[in-house]
């Protein structure tokens, strides 16, 4: 079993992202965080987990959730890459479901998401998440950033037309 835990379980991403990790068959759901829920049952909450999720909502604490070997990050960007350098440390691995390790380049994600980055020496070993394009780098991630739908959707549609020499490369 692959022991999760999720930071950031509140919002749309993170109670999607609970149901399914709830009936994932390798997964044992182990922590789940909300600053503003803490001490609440996750199924008290979001009743369509009841049954599925029997754990509280507790504050994202780096050593417990390092205790888990995989954490998904469902936060606002800037929230992930100010806790997953500890977390790396100590070798959990991570999923971003933000922004912050989609681009390689900090200035660039700096311009885009008006703050410095914190962490800019780990862009370059985050991995695009999009099995697509990074299927082999994603196995051995130890950060994948997951990415966002509207380049997914252009990808991908792209991919199939240059795999095809149907798009002229420059």
């Amino acid at each position: 079993m692959i022991k999760v835990g999720v930071v950031g379980g509140t919002g749309y991403t993170g109670v999607e992202l609970l149901r399914l990790l709830a009936v994932h068959p390798q997964v044992e759901l182990c922590l789940i965080t909300s600053r503003t829920e803490q001490g609440k049952a996750v199924s008290e909450i979001y009743p369509n987990l009841r049954n599925q999720v029997d754990l509280q909502f507790s504050l994202p604490d780096t050593d417990a959730l390092a205790a888990c070997d995989l954490v998904f990050f469902a936060t606002p960007n800037g929230v992930a890459m100010k806790q997953v350098p500890e977390l790396l440390e100590k070798g959990t691995r991570v999923v971003d479901l933000s922004a912050d390790f989609r681009l390689r380049d900090a200035q660039e994600w700096s311009q885009w998401y008006g703050e410095q980055h914190a962490c800019p020496e780990l862009l370059a070993e985050a991995v695009y998440g999009l099995p697509e394009v990074s299927r082999d780098a994603i196995r051995g991630a130890n950060i994948l950033a997951n990415p966002g739908c509207y380049p997914t959707a252009v990808q991908v549609g792209f991919l199939s037309l240059l795999a095809n020499g149907l798009v002229k490369q420059e």
